[in-house]
Protein backbone atom coordinates (compact mmCIF):
# COMPACT_ATOMS: atom_id res chain seq x y z
CA UNK A 1 0.00 0.00 0.00
CA UNK A 2 1.57 3.30 -1.09
CA UNK A 3 1.86 6.23 1.32
CA UNK A 4 2.59 9.78 0.23
CA UNK A 5 4.17 12.92 1.64
CA UNK A 6 4.63 16.38 0.18
CA UNK A 7 7.84 17.11 -1.77
CA UNK A 8 10.62 18.40 0.45
CA UNK A 9 10.95 22.17 0.78
CA UNK A 10 13.81 23.63 -1.26
CA UNK A 11 16.49 25.55 0.61
CA UNK A 12 17.62 27.84 -2.20
CA UNK A 13 16.12 31.03 -3.57
CA UNK A 14 14.29 30.85 -6.89
CA UNK A 15 13.56 33.47 -9.48
CA UNK A 16 9.89 32.74 -10.20
CA UNK A 17 8.25 33.47 -13.54
CA UNK A 18 4.48 33.19 -13.94
CA UNK A 19 4.21 34.98 -17.27
CA UNK A 20 1.21 33.45 -19.02
CA UNK A 21 -1.80 34.60 -21.01
CA UNK A 22 -5.38 33.95 -19.98
CA UNK A 23 -8.93 35.30 -20.05
CA UNK A 24 -10.24 36.89 -16.85
CA UNK A 25 -12.92 39.21 -15.54
CA UNK A 26 -13.43 41.14 -12.32
CA UNK A 27 -16.12 43.31 -10.76
CA UNK A 28 -18.59 44.17 -13.55
CA UNK A 29 -16.01 44.05 -16.35
CA UNK A 30 -16.39 41.67 -19.25
CA UNK A 31 -13.87 38.85 -19.92
CA UNK A 32 -10.67 40.08 -21.53
CA UNK A 33 -7.01 39.17 -22.03
CA UNK A 34 -4.78 39.13 -18.98
CA UNK A 35 -1.10 38.41 -18.36
CA UNK A 36 -0.22 36.57 -15.15
CA UNK A 37 2.49 38.24 -13.10
CA UNK A 38 3.03 36.65 -9.71
CA UNK A 39 -0.13 37.00 -7.62
CA UNK A 40 -1.57 39.62 -9.97
CA UNK A 41 -3.19 39.75 -13.38
CA UNK A 42 -2.01 42.50 -15.69
CA UNK A 43 -5.11 43.81 -17.48
CA UNK A 44 -3.86 44.09 -21.07
CA UNK A 45 -7.06 45.78 -22.22
CA UNK A 46 -6.47 48.67 -19.80
CA UNK A 47 -2.74 48.66 -20.59
CA UNK A 48 -3.65 49.12 -24.26
CA UNK A 49 -6.24 51.84 -23.55
CA UNK A 50 -3.59 53.76 -21.61
CA UNK A 51 -1.35 53.76 -24.68
CA UNK A 52 1.42 51.45 -23.53
CA UNK A 53 1.26 49.48 -26.80
CA UNK A 54 1.43 52.57 -29.02
CA UNK A 55 4.79 51.51 -30.41
CA UNK A 56 3.57 47.97 -31.21
CA UNK A 57 1.79 47.33 -34.50
CA UNK A 58 -1.26 45.69 -32.96
CA UNK A 59 -4.98 46.40 -33.04
CA UNK A 60 -5.45 46.92 -29.31
CA UNK A 61 -9.12 45.91 -29.44
CA UNK A 62 -7.72 42.38 -29.56
CA UNK A 63 -7.16 42.55 -25.78
CA UNK A 64 -10.88 43.09 -25.13
CA UNK A 65 -11.82 39.74 -26.68
CA UNK A 66 -13.25 36.88 -24.52
CA UNK A 67 -10.87 34.27 -26.02
CA UNK A 68 -7.18 34.27 -26.95
CA UNK A 69 -7.82 33.02 -30.49
CA UNK A 70 -7.71 36.43 -32.20
CA UNK A 71 -4.54 37.37 -30.35
CA UNK A 72 -2.97 34.02 -31.27
CA UNK A 73 -3.89 34.61 -34.93
CA UNK A 74 -1.69 37.75 -35.02
CA UNK A 75 1.35 35.51 -35.37
CA UNK A 76 4.73 35.13 -33.72
CA UNK A 77 6.25 38.54 -34.63
CA UNK A 78 3.37 40.35 -32.87
CA UNK A 79 3.45 37.93 -29.94
CA UNK A 80 7.16 38.63 -29.52
CA UNK A 81 6.66 42.39 -29.73
CA UNK A 82 3.87 42.32 -27.13
CA UNK A 83 5.88 40.02 -24.86
CA UNK A 84 8.96 42.26 -25.09
CA UNK A 85 6.92 45.38 -24.40
CA UNK A 86 5.28 43.81 -21.34
CA UNK A 87 8.63 42.52 -20.07
CA UNK A 88 10.21 45.95 -20.45
CA UNK A 89 7.40 47.61 -18.53
CA UNK A 90 7.46 45.01 -15.77
CA UNK A 91 11.22 45.29 -15.25
CA UNK A 92 11.23 49.11 -15.31
CA UNK A 93 10.51 50.54 -11.85
CA UNK A 94 8.67 53.42 -13.49
CA UNK A 95 6.90 51.24 -16.07
CA UNK A 96 3.49 51.13 -14.40
CA UNK A 97 4.26 53.27 -11.35
CA UNK A 98 1.52 55.86 -11.96
CA UNK A 99 -1.20 53.41 -13.00
CA UNK A 100 -0.39 50.33 -10.90
CA UNK A 101 -3.81 50.16 -9.25
CA UNK A 102 -5.51 50.43 -12.64
CA UNK A 103 -3.61 47.69 -14.45
CA UNK A 104 -2.79 45.11 -11.75
CA UNK A 105 -5.68 43.08 -10.36
CA UNK A 106 -5.02 40.74 -7.44
CA UNK A 107 -5.85 37.07 -8.00
CA UNK A 108 -8.41 37.18 -5.20
CA UNK A 109 -10.56 39.58 -7.25
CA UNK A 110 -10.60 37.78 -10.58
CA UNK A 111 -12.65 35.07 -12.19
CA UNK A 112 -10.87 32.97 -14.77
CA UNK A 113 -12.52 31.76 -17.99
CA UNK A 114 -11.77 29.16 -20.64
CA UNK A 115 -8.79 30.76 -22.41
CA UNK A 116 -9.36 29.29 -25.88
CA UNK A 117 -12.34 28.88 -28.16
CA UNK A 118 -11.60 25.21 -28.82
CA UNK A 119 -12.61 23.80 -32.19
CA UNK A 120 -11.06 20.33 -32.02
CA UNK A 121 -9.31 18.21 -29.43
CA UNK A 122 -7.00 15.26 -30.01
CA UNK A 123 -5.66 13.06 -27.22
CA UNK A 124 -2.43 11.17 -27.84
CA UNK A 125 -1.02 8.18 -25.97
CA UNK A 126 2.59 9.35 -26.00
CA UNK A 127 3.55 8.33 -22.46
CA UNK A 128 5.21 4.96 -22.94
CA UNK A 129 5.37 4.01 -19.26
CA UNK A 130 1.62 4.61 -18.91
CA UNK A 131 0.99 2.52 -22.02
CA UNK A 132 3.19 -0.27 -20.65
CA UNK A 133 1.45 -0.22 -17.28
CA UNK A 134 -1.99 -0.44 -18.87
CA UNK A 135 -0.77 -3.30 -21.06
CA UNK A 136 0.60 -5.21 -18.07
CA UNK A 137 -2.71 -4.83 -16.24
CA UNK A 138 -5.04 -5.88 -19.02
CA UNK A 139 -2.78 -8.10 -21.18
CA UNK A 140 -0.65 -9.83 -18.51
CA UNK A 141 0.29 -12.71 -20.79
CA UNK A 142 1.27 -10.61 -23.80
CA UNK A 143 3.56 -7.77 -24.82
CA UNK A 144 2.48 -4.71 -22.79
CA UNK A 145 2.79 -2.54 -25.91
CA UNK A 146 0.71 -3.18 -29.00
CA UNK A 147 2.76 -3.71 -32.21
CA UNK A 148 2.15 -0.19 -33.57
CA UNK A 149 3.18 1.76 -30.45
CA UNK A 150 6.88 2.28 -31.22
CA UNK A 151 6.15 3.04 -34.89
CA UNK A 152 3.72 5.96 -34.59
CA UNK A 153 2.12 8.26 -32.02
CA UNK A 154 -1.25 6.67 -31.28
CA UNK A 155 -4.21 9.01 -30.65
CA UNK A 156 -7.98 9.45 -30.74
CA UNK A 157 -10.28 12.42 -31.26
CA UNK A 158 -11.88 13.70 -28.07
CA UNK A 159 -14.82 15.97 -27.31
CA UNK A 160 -13.95 19.69 -27.39
CA UNK A 161 -17.32 20.89 -26.04
CA UNK A 162 -16.75 19.31 -22.62
CA UNK A 163 -13.31 20.84 -21.98
CA UNK A 164 -13.72 23.14 -18.98
CA UNK A 165 -11.50 25.69 -17.30
CA UNK A 166 -9.58 24.88 -14.13
CA UNK A 167 -11.70 25.27 -11.02
CA UNK A 168 -14.98 24.12 -12.53
CA UNK A 169 -16.46 21.22 -10.51
CA UNK A 170 -16.64 17.84 -12.27
CA UNK A 171 -19.84 15.83 -12.02
CA UNK A 172 -19.37 12.10 -11.57
CA UNK A 173 -20.55 10.59 -14.88
CA UNK A 174 -23.20 7.91 -15.21
CA UNK A 175 -23.16 5.13 -17.76
CA UNK A 176 -23.03 1.41 -18.41
CA UNK A 177 -20.41 -0.80 -16.80
CA UNK A 178 -20.14 -4.39 -15.67
CA UNK A 179 -21.50 -5.18 -12.23
CA UNK A 180 -20.21 -7.79 -9.76
CA UNK A 181 -22.02 -10.54 -11.67
CA UNK A 182 -20.34 -9.47 -14.94
CA UNK A 183 -23.64 -8.19 -16.33
CA UNK A 184 -24.07 -4.58 -17.50
CA UNK A 185 -25.63 -2.13 -15.06
CA UNK A 186 -26.32 1.60 -15.26
CA UNK A 187 -25.27 4.10 -12.63
CA UNK A 188 -22.59 6.53 -11.43
CA UNK A 189 -19.04 5.51 -12.28
CA UNK A 190 -17.34 3.64 -9.45
CA UNK A 191 -13.85 4.07 -10.93
CA UNK A 192 -13.44 7.79 -11.62
CA UNK A 193 -9.87 8.79 -12.38
CA UNK A 194 -7.63 11.68 -13.44
CA UNK A 195 -4.95 11.71 -16.13
CA UNK A 196 -1.84 13.90 -15.89
CA UNK A 197 -1.22 15.42 -19.32
CA UNK A 198 0.13 18.45 -21.15
CA UNK A 199 -2.00 20.28 -23.71
CA UNK A 200 -0.60 22.03 -26.78
CA UNK A 201 -2.53 25.07 -28.02
CA UNK A 202 -2.31 25.28 -31.80
CA UNK A 203 -1.21 28.74 -32.95
CA UNK A 204 -1.45 28.52 -36.75
CA UNK A 205 -3.99 27.01 -39.10
CA UNK A 206 -2.82 24.57 -41.74
CA UNK A 207 -4.30 23.78 -45.13
CA UNK A 208 -6.50 20.75 -45.63
CA UNK A 209 -4.59 18.16 -47.67
CA UNK A 210 -1.13 19.52 -46.80
CA UNK A 211 0.84 17.71 -44.07
CA UNK A 212 2.97 19.61 -41.58
CA UNK A 213 6.56 18.40 -41.61
CA UNK A 214 8.24 17.37 -38.40
CA UNK A 215 10.75 20.21 -38.94
CA UNK A 216 7.96 22.81 -39.10
CA UNK A 217 5.66 21.31 -36.48
CA UNK A 218 6.78 23.33 -33.45
CA UNK A 219 6.02 26.54 -35.37
CA UNK A 220 2.34 25.58 -35.05
CA UNK A 221 2.39 25.60 -31.24
CA UNK A 222 1.35 28.83 -29.53
CA UNK A 223 1.55 27.61 -25.99
CA UNK A 224 1.39 24.82 -23.44
CA UNK A 225 -0.99 24.08 -20.57
CA UNK A 226 -1.55 21.40 -18.00
CA UNK A 227 -4.45 19.15 -18.93
CA UNK A 228 -6.52 16.65 -16.93
CA UNK A 229 -8.44 14.16 -19.08
CA UNK A 230 -10.88 12.79 -16.50
CA UNK A 231 -11.66 9.12 -17.08
CA UNK A 232 -14.40 6.75 -15.91
CA UNK A 233 -12.43 3.51 -16.02
CA UNK A 234 -15.37 1.15 -15.51
CA UNK A 235 -17.44 2.77 -18.27
CA UNK A 236 -14.38 2.88 -20.53
CA UNK A 237 -13.50 -0.77 -19.89
CA UNK A 238 -16.96 -1.96 -20.98
CA UNK A 239 -17.32 0.22 -24.07
CA UNK A 240 -13.87 0.67 -25.61
CA UNK A 241 -13.84 -2.37 -27.90
CA UNK A 242 -13.95 -2.17 -30.87
CA UNK A 243 -13.89 1.61 -31.45
CA UNK A 244 -12.04 3.02 -28.45
CA UNK A 245 -12.84 5.68 -25.81
CA UNK A 246 -16.29 7.31 -25.79
CA UNK A 247 -18.53 7.99 -22.76
CA UNK A 248 -15.76 7.03 -20.36
CA UNK A 249 -13.80 10.07 -21.56
CA UNK A 250 -16.06 12.68 -23.16
CA UNK A 251 -17.89 13.88 -20.03
CA UNK A 252 -15.14 16.34 -19.03
CA UNK A 253 -11.53 17.39 -19.43
CA UNK A 254 -9.98 20.25 -17.44
CA UNK A 255 -7.50 22.73 -18.88
CA UNK A 256 -5.46 25.41 -17.16
CA UNK A 257 -6.81 28.95 -17.22
CA UNK A 258 -3.32 30.11 -18.19
CA UNK A 259 -1.37 29.39 -21.38
CA UNK A 260 2.42 29.48 -21.20
CA UNK A 261 3.93 30.67 -24.51
CA UNK A 262 5.85 27.83 -26.12
CA UNK A 263 9.11 29.76 -26.34
CA UNK A 264 9.20 29.90 -22.52
CA UNK A 265 10.01 26.17 -22.55
CA UNK A 266 13.23 26.62 -24.53
CA UNK A 267 15.59 26.58 -21.49
CA UNK A 268 14.21 23.16 -20.56
CA UNK A 269 14.69 21.46 -23.93
CA UNK A 270 16.40 18.06 -23.71
CA UNK A 271 17.02 14.96 -25.78
CA UNK A 272 14.26 12.37 -25.67
CA UNK A 273 14.56 8.61 -25.29
CA UNK A 274 16.21 6.54 -27.99
CA UNK A 275 13.40 5.44 -30.29
CA UNK A 276 13.74 1.82 -31.39
CA UNK A 277 12.98 0.90 -34.07
CA UNK A 278 13.96 4.11 -35.84
CA UNK A 279 10.73 5.88 -36.86
CA UNK A 280 9.75 6.24 -40.49
CA UNK A 281 11.36 9.27 -42.21
CA UNK A 282 8.40 11.64 -41.71
CA UNK A 283 8.77 11.19 -37.91
CA UNK A 284 12.54 11.49 -37.66
CA UNK A 285 13.78 14.53 -35.74
CA UNK A 286 17.27 15.98 -35.84
CA UNK A 287 17.09 18.35 -32.86
CA UNK A 288 16.13 17.59 -29.24
CA UNK A 289 12.35 17.84 -28.93
CA UNK A 290 11.59 16.86 -25.34
CA UNK A 291 11.37 19.09 -22.26
CA UNK A 292 12.40 18.64 -18.65
CA UNK A 293 9.25 19.76 -16.83
CA UNK A 294 8.49 18.57 -13.31
CA UNK A 295 4.85 17.53 -12.85
CA UNK A 296 2.90 17.00 -9.64
CA UNK A 297 -0.54 15.63 -8.74
CA UNK A 298 -2.14 16.77 -5.48
CA UNK A 299 -5.19 15.16 -3.89
CA UNK A 300 -7.28 17.01 -1.30
CA UNK A 301 -10.03 15.02 0.38
CA UNK A 302 -13.39 16.43 1.41
CA UNK A 303 -12.21 16.70 5.03
CA UNK A 304 -9.18 18.78 4.04
CA UNK A 305 -6.41 16.16 3.96
CA UNK A 306 -3.98 17.25 1.22
CA UNK A 307 -1.12 15.20 -0.20
CA UNK A 308 1.06 15.00 -3.32
CA UNK A 309 0.34 11.55 -4.78
CA UNK A 310 2.56 11.68 -7.88
CA UNK A 311 5.69 13.45 -9.11
CA UNK A 312 6.30 12.82 -12.80
CA UNK A 313 8.13 14.63 -15.59
CA UNK A 314 7.44 15.50 -19.23
CA UNK A 315 10.75 13.86 -20.16
CA UNK A 316 9.00 10.49 -19.82
CA UNK A 317 7.05 11.02 -23.05
CA UNK A 318 8.14 8.66 -25.82
CA UNK A 319 6.90 10.79 -28.73
CA UNK A 320 7.66 14.52 -28.72
CA UNK A 321 5.39 17.44 -29.63
CA UNK A 322 6.71 17.79 -33.18
CA UNK A 323 6.21 14.09 -33.91
CA UNK A 324 2.63 14.24 -32.62
CA UNK A 325 1.76 17.15 -34.90
CA UNK A 326 3.55 15.65 -37.92
CA UNK A 327 1.71 12.36 -37.51
CA UNK A 328 -1.63 14.10 -36.86
CA UNK A 329 -1.41 15.86 -40.24
CA UNK A 330 0.51 13.39 -42.41
CA UNK A 331 -2.75 12.24 -44.03
CA UNK A 332 -3.70 15.84 -44.88
CA UNK A 333 -5.75 16.57 -41.74
CA UNK A 334 -5.76 20.31 -41.09
CA UNK A 335 -5.23 22.04 -37.76
CA UNK A 336 -6.91 25.28 -36.69
CA UNK A 337 -5.98 28.04 -34.28
CA UNK A 338 -7.21 27.10 -30.82
CA UNK A 339 -7.19 23.35 -31.35
CA UNK A 340 -5.94 21.37 -28.36
CA UNK A 341 -3.50 18.49 -28.80
CA UNK A 342 -2.95 16.58 -25.55
CA UNK A 343 -0.04 14.26 -24.83
CA UNK A 344 -1.84 11.45 -23.03
CA UNK A 345 -0.97 10.35 -19.51
CA UNK A 346 2.61 11.11 -18.45
CA UNK A 347 3.92 8.45 -16.07
CA UNK A 348 7.42 7.77 -14.86
CA UNK A 349 9.00 4.41 -14.09
CA UNK A 350 8.46 4.28 -10.32
CA UNK A 351 5.11 3.72 -8.57
CA UNK A 352 4.98 7.23 -7.09
CA UNK A 353 5.51 8.78 -10.55
CA UNK A 354 2.45 7.26 -12.21
CA UNK A 355 0.04 9.76 -13.81
CA UNK A 356 -3.32 8.16 -12.98
CA UNK A 357 -5.04 6.34 -10.12
CA UNK A 358 -5.49 3.38 -12.45
CA UNK A 359 -1.73 2.92 -12.17
CA UNK A 360 -1.16 4.26 -8.67
CA UNK A 361 -3.67 1.76 -7.23
CA UNK A 362 -2.92 -0.83 -9.94
CA UNK A 363 -6.57 -0.98 -11.00
CA UNK A 364 -7.75 -0.96 -7.39
CA UNK A 365 -5.57 -3.85 -6.23
CA UNK A 366 -3.12 -1.66 -4.26
CA UNK A 367 -5.03 1.02 -2.30
CA UNK A 368 -3.22 4.28 -1.57
CA UNK A 369 -2.80 5.66 1.94
CA UNK A 370 -3.59 9.35 1.44
CA UNK A 371 -3.89 10.07 5.18
CA UNK A 372 -3.77 8.13 8.45
CA UNK A 373 -7.51 7.53 8.16
CA UNK A 374 -8.24 7.44 4.40
CA UNK A 375 -7.31 5.26 1.45
CA UNK A 376 -8.12 5.59 -2.25
CA UNK A 377 -8.32 3.32 -5.25
CA UNK A 378 -10.30 5.79 -7.39
CA UNK A 379 -11.77 9.22 -6.66
CA UNK A 380 -14.41 9.80 -3.98
CA UNK A 381 -17.05 12.51 -4.10
CA UNK A 382 -15.60 15.70 -2.65
CA UNK A 383 -12.04 14.89 -3.72
CA UNK A 384 -10.12 17.70 -5.41
CA UNK A 385 -7.32 16.97 -7.86
CA UNK A 386 -4.75 19.65 -8.69
CA UNK A 387 -2.09 19.25 -11.37
CA UNK A 388 1.03 21.41 -11.17
CA UNK A 389 4.05 21.77 -13.41
CA UNK A 390 7.23 23.79 -13.73
CA UNK A 391 10.63 23.98 -15.36
CA UNK A 392 13.63 24.64 -13.15
CA UNK A 393 17.09 25.58 -14.40
CA UNK A 394 19.90 27.71 -12.95
CA UNK A 395 17.69 28.90 -10.11
CA UNK A 396 14.93 30.08 -12.44
CA UNK A 397 11.55 28.39 -12.11
CA UNK A 398 8.98 28.80 -14.90
CA UNK A 399 5.52 27.61 -13.92
CA UNK A 400 2.58 26.27 -15.86
CA UNK A 401 -0.87 27.23 -14.62
CA UNK A 402 -2.47 24.80 -12.16
CA UNK A 403 -5.44 22.63 -13.16
CA UNK A 404 -7.96 21.91 -10.41
CA UNK A 405 -11.28 20.08 -10.30
CA UNK A 406 -13.53 18.81 -7.49
CA UNK A 407 -15.78 15.76 -7.90
CA UNK A 408 -19.50 15.99 -7.13
CA UNK A 409 -22.53 13.82 -7.85
CA UNK A 410 -25.78 14.48 -9.66
CA UNK A 411 -27.61 14.76 -6.33
CA UNK A 412 -25.21 17.48 -5.18
CA UNK A 413 -25.57 19.68 -8.27
CA UNK A 414 -28.40 21.77 -6.77
CA UNK A 415 -26.03 22.96 -4.04
CA UNK A 416 -23.32 24.22 -6.41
Amino acid sequence: MLSFTAPAARSFTLSLFKNMYGIFSYDIGSPRVGFKHGDYVLDLDVVALLGYFADVSVDTSIFAQPFLNDFIALGEPIHQAVWQRITTLLTDEQGFAEVRDQVFIHNSRVQMHLPIRIGDYTDFYAGIHHAENVGRMFRPDGDPLLPNYRHMPVAYHGRASSIVVSGMPIRRPEGQFLGPDKQPVFGPSQALDFELELGLIIGKSSTLGEPISVEEAEDYIFGVTLFNDWSARDIQRWEYQPLGPFLGKNFASSISAWVLPFEALEPFRIKGPVQEPVPLPYLQVQEPGHFYLALEVWLETENGERVCISTSNARHLYWNFAQMIAHHTVNGCNLNIGDVVATGTISGTEPDTFGSLLELSWNGQRPLNVSPTEIRTFLNDGDTITLRGYGLKNGVRTELGDVTGTIYTKSESANL
